[in-house]
């Protein structure tokens, strides 16, 4: 019988939409990456400008590394590459995780604009549910500002 490793939630840990996507904060122990992998989670894509510690852990969970500076918002190919990465795992089955260091700012950013892409919801509806789902999501003007030009985008 093989021994179950240990898990531990990471921080800011919530689902979106359960099964599909969630996000969280920088995770940085094996135990984090373990949870993810335990709770359905197979992709785990990192919006920090550096990977994030012991990732290669667990190797069962694939990382997507998409560099974006703190309290900025992402580029309009950032957030197609997101979606891309979110939908071909869901076809699949598979649970995406995204996270940046707490979890706020460009998650928030990049979930808000997978309520809009999905939900057909409108900018500022995507931001109200996801900062009423995790709050102190979205942190900037900027931010906001790309959630609401991702809707006139793909409305």
């Amino acid at each position: 019988m093989t021994e179950k490793m240990a898990s531990s939630p990471p921080n800011n840990f919530s689902w979106v939409v359960p099964g599909k996507v969630a996000g969280l904060a920088l995770p940085r122990m094996t135990a984090e990456y373990q949870y993810l992998l335990d709770h359905g989670v197979q992709h785990l894509v990192c919006l920090c400008e550096r990977k994030p510690p012991h990732y290669d852990t667990c190797p069962k969970l694939r990382l997507h590394h998409i560099k974006i500076a703190d309290f900025t918002p992402p580029s309009p190919p950032q957030i197609d590459k997101f979606l891309a990465i979110v939908e071909e795992a869901n076809t699949k089955g598979e649970g995406v995780a995204v996270h940046c260091m707490h979890g706020h700012g460009r998650t928030g950013t990049m979930l808000a604009c997978y309520l809009v892409e999905t939900r057909k919801m409108s900018g500022i509806d995507a931001i109200n549910e996801i900062r009423r789902l995790r709050p102190g999501s979205i942190e900037t003007r900027d931010q906001e500002k790309a959630v609401v030009q991702f809707y006139q985008r793909v409305k």
